[in-house]
């Protein structure tokens, strides 16, 4: 190394110590790795630069590079990337020593932050992942297992205020069973949930008290016992609410009640002391750093030695930033082919146009305008009807089928109903409880609910009814669809309520359809006609754009989209042989979707449920069209696929992992990141080899595209009845009774798991 690179390496491992003292400072965003000409070097280092510049593709050898922002890097170096080991400096303050993989931090390293604070431990693609230890500036310690940044599995933390938790972490919060011992000696033991107690668990007091029993968002909730020292106790139903409070007190020694003990005391002034530290936030995540690190893509920028760029008075570059002299190694591409490609780029970006809303907006002169305004009438009554504050305990008289209210509703209005200029109608509400109770745990804000349904917009009507003759209509903010349903899907959601309730209550990363009511409109007069509705959640309700949706349910008969090539756009529910993608999860998601898929199929399966679907959307995260990809494989050309905006001459680019989405990987945006909601995950191009309709998933290619994926069940109300059996019989005779969709809820429940655990794989 030369005199000058060492002096270098000294002034910035002397800049990373000071900056360990001191808040970081401002970052640039220009990219790097691409080297530049700052300083006078010796003809022997001259060479061992070219040597290495010239090396031949793959090979490993030894670097310093100052690089165009500022950063410096020493180390090994493979292909224009760090690689195997090496020490990276950024102008931050931030520093990184250890295993590379590509550009990436891979394997086992330490990373500092300018504010002092440090992770030790495993990384993995450029994230903290494996076994590390995290120490924060203000003296909070971590040490246990982590994935993607984020704490999961078995950890200790050591608070710097003294508190210390030992147990199981998920997506960076407590949750599962775990210690927490307060700096005053106080501690808990039990269940956690998305960083609070909840569950069952014992809390334990230095003054000898003691509580076991259930808890909920950190505070007694349910049923509980509270011991003094002395021996005396209280044992009931604790609540915040002193309504729902009720219970005993027993003095030591004796069964005497005391009626002067006031549970709410125990909330107001022994939990007072014992709130869960939330220690400090990780601001900027490794994998974040890494973002800067863009690869040389290949013909364009891969310099086989040092580029001059051209540089002001000011010390800033001039012009775009575009180095003047390309040198040997850049073949024959110059600055106009430059702006050529960034032209062909801007233009093919242009010609993508936006998804157009799904749907008819139901305006007067409708066939169904009095119909919607008899649903928004009969939702603003429902939702707006006072009713008493509900626990999530709900007795079992209010899963009662009979548990209905009927209201009438008359042009000139009445004592409970708005005048309106719709004609006289009734309005059904069925088990008003349950689902006012379901909103409640869906953490659905009424006014935000009533506003969605019933504000000043129209619903959307989709164009066609699905299979099943119902008909979907979307709210103006595509946050709830409504749907027409049978008397029959009807009963079954009724019947299925109880158990469909519990399912939510147990499991909140749940897939299943999320039901927010249940209503019927009785037309007065001739016709007497009765129109049944459920209002469900809308998956795709997101700020990203759908680009790809598929309807999946395992079989093969029957399941391609008939519509003309020409008819298929963003909006076309693709079917299983449509599919032509597999997609890869990070190992957390993974796992999370496999227990959960699993718990789903045996809540469906147990209800005598089949004929669901999987439903998928696709977000590409970068995207252009091309119209000679097949979907599905080898048949003829039925939709554009999107495409990564490569500047390659097929068109055909790649997404690589580097380019990944910064709004995404900001600790922020975690928070909206759920099993099947806003997911990240990357999608592999599949083709099919035959046209075998037997050959659901076809084989890899090994293109990748980033994308972000929505799933979720859907259409959980079809019972294996008469009808269902007598159509599993009469096809049987025709075709493959495994390719058939109408099947024994057991076996449907089987293949469907099988299926979806064949499209989803973890990213390794």
């Amino acid at each position: 190394m030369s005199k000058e690179n060492v002096g270098i390496v000294k002034a910035w491992e002397l800049t990373v110590r000071k900056s360990q003292t001191a808040a970081a400072t401002k970052r640039r965003a220009n990219s790097i790795f691409a080297v530049m000409s700052v300083a006078h070097v010796d003809e022997e280092e001259e060479e061992e630069e070219e040597d290495g510049c010239n090396a031949s593709p793959g090979e490993v050898y030894h670097a310093e590079k100052l690089l165009s922002n500022g950063d410096f890097y020493t180390g090994q170096w493979a292909d224009n990337l760090p690689h195997v080991h090496g020490k990276y400096l950024w102008t931050d303050g931030c520093m990184y020593v250890g295993e590379w993989h590509k550009g990436k931090t891979n394997g086992k390293g330490k990373f500092c932050w300018p504010s002092g604070a440090t992770y030790e431990g495993e990384f993995k693609n450029g994230y903290m992942e494996g076994k590390g230890t995290y120490t924060g500036a203000s003296g909070d310690t971590y040490r246990g297992y982590w994935t993607t940044n984020l704490k999961h599995g078995q950890g200790t933390k050591s608070y710097a205020n003294g508190d210390y938790y030992e147990g199981e972490w998920q997506r960076g919060l407590q949750d599962g069973h775990g210690r927490y011992r307060w700096m005053n000696g106080n501690h808990y033991v039990g269940q956690w949930k998305n960083g609070v107690i909840n569950g069952n668990g014992t809390m334990l007091w230095t003054n000898g008290n003691r509580y076991d029993g259930l808890w909920e968002d950190g505070l007694p909730k349910g049923n509980g016992t509270l011991r003094w020292a002395d021996g005396s106790s209280y044992v009931g139903v604790w609540s915040t609410d002193p309504k729902e409070q009720s219970g005993t007190f027993y003095r030591s020694g004796s069964m005497a009640g005391n009626v002067d003990f006031d549970p709410q005391k125990v909330f107001a002034v022994d939990l007072n002391d014992c709130r869960v530290s939330t220690g400090e936030k990780v601001l900027v995540l490794p994998s974040q750093k890494m973002l800067s690190c863009p690869p040389v893509v290949e013909g364009v920028f891969k310099p086989s030695k040092v580029c001059d760029y051209s540089w002001d008075s000011h010390g800033d570059r001039n012009g775009d930033a575009t180095p003047r002299n390309m040198v040997e190694g850049l073949g024959s591409i110059q600055l106009d082919d430059l702006d050529m490609r960034t032209a062909r780029t801007r233009q093919r970006a242009s010609r993508i146009q936006p998804v157009k809303r799904q749907g008819e907006t139901i305006t007067k002169g409708h066939k169904n305008y009095e119909l919607m305004l008899n649903l928004q009438l009969g939702i603003r009554h429902s939702v707006g009807r006072p009713a008493p504050a509900t626990s999530l305990d709900l007795k079992a008289s209010a899963f009662d089928p009979k548990e209905k209210v009927w209201t009438r509703f008359p042009p000139e209005g009445s004592k409970h109903t708005p005048p309106h200029q719709s004609c006289e109608f009734k309005w059904k509400d069925y088990c008003p409880v349950v689902f006012r109770t379901l909103r409640k745990l869906f953490k659905v804000d009424a006014a935000d609910y009533m506003i969605s349904i019933c504000g000043n917009d129209a619903l959307r009507e989709l164009s066609s009814p699905g299979k099943s003759g119902s008909f979907f209509y979307l709210t103006n903010d595509d946050r709830y669809m409504i749907k027409t349903v049978k008397k029959a899907e009807g009963k079954m959601l009724l019947r299925m309520l109880p158990a469909y309730y519990n399912h939510f209550r147990a499991y909140e990363n749940t897939l299943v359809t999320k039901f927010f009511g249940l209503h019927c409109v009785k037309l007065t007069g001739a016709t007497q006609k009765k129109v049944r509705f459920v209002i469900m959640g809308n998956l795709f309700c997101s700020e990203n754009t759908i680009h790809r949706r598929f309807d999946l349910k395992g079989s093969s008969h029957g399941r391609i989209t008939e519509k003309p090539a020409a008819d298929i756009d963003a909006t076309t529910t693709l079917k299983d042989l449509d599919l032509n993608f597999i997609f890869r999860l990070q190992k957390f998601w993974f796992q999370e979707l496999c227990r959960q898929v699993d718990r789903d199929c045996d809540f469906l399966e147990q209800e005598r449920i089949m004929d669901y679907s999987l439903l998928i959307g696709l977000h590409f995260r970068d995207i252009s069209y091309s119209k000679d990809l097949l979907v599905g494989g080898a048949r003829p050309s039925r939709a554009q696929t999107p495409r990564g905006t490569g500047d390659t001459d097929s068109g055909m680019g790649r997404f690589s992992n580097v380019e990944v989405d910064r709004n995404l990987l900001d600790p922020t945006r975690w928070a909206s990141i759920k099993l099947g909601v806003n997911m990240p995950a990357r999608a592999e191009l599949t083709v099919r080899r035959t046209d075998c309709e037997s050959q659901l998933i076809g084989v890899p290619t090994g293109e990748l595209y980033d994308v972000i994926v929505y799933f979720g069940i859907i259409d959980i109300l079809q019972d294996y009845d008469i009808t269902k059996k007598i159509e599993h019989a009469y096809k049987s005779f025709q075709y493959d009774p495994t390719s058939i969709s109408a099947v024994d809820p057991k076996q449907y429940s089987r293949r469907f798991r099988d299926f979806i655990f064949r499209i989803f794989v973890e990213d390794t």
